[in-house]
């Protein structure tokens, strides 16, 4: 069953946001990812979020570039939880991403990760944090590699 939506967008996204879908994979969590750009195609995006809940999702992972409206879109559309994952892209390189999606009024919160690929992996970590609540296998695969990285650091 299909647990998190990403979505993102624009196809030039896909390369960060798949590192999401493949480290949830490498967790047991099945995701989907979907292209669906809060300017261009916002009534479908609308749509998505709001069906999110009814479709099985518990979590929404929307990654973002430039302006980054997407996850504040997703917030405002469903009340599942989303993390926004800010794409570097422009001239700022992420750093405008970064403050449009953390500065979310009151009401309608995005959990906000690191620009680009260690905020699309530290995106998947959060959603199986919050599967691990209701799916015990998920929180031991999840503790398993926490484990793994304490013991990588402490080698070096």
């Amino acid at each position: 069953m299909v647990e998190v939506g990403i979505v993102v967008g624009s196809k030039s996204d896909l390369p960060v946001m798949q590192k999401c879908a493949d480290t949830l994979a490498d967790l047991g969590v099945e995701s989907e990812i979907r292209v669906l750009s809060a300017h261009r195609t916002p009534a479908l995006m609308a749509e998505w979020a709001r069906t999110a809940r009814e479709r099985g999702l518990k979590v929404i992972v929307a990654g973002a570039g430039m302006a980054a409206h997407l996850p504040g879109a997703a917030a405002a559309w469903s009340t599942l939880p989303v993390i926004g994952v800010p794409i570097a892209s422009g001239h700022l390189n992420g750093l405008d991403s970064l403050l449009a999606i953390v500065q979310m009024p009151p009401g309608v919160p995005v959990a906000t990760v690191a620009v680009g690929e260690a905020g699309a992996k530290n995106a998947a970590y959060l959603a199986a944090e919050i599967i691990g609540l209701s799916r015990p296998e998920v929180a031991e695969a999840y503790e398993s590699l926490r484990r793994k990285f304490v013991e990588d650091a402490s080698k070096a």
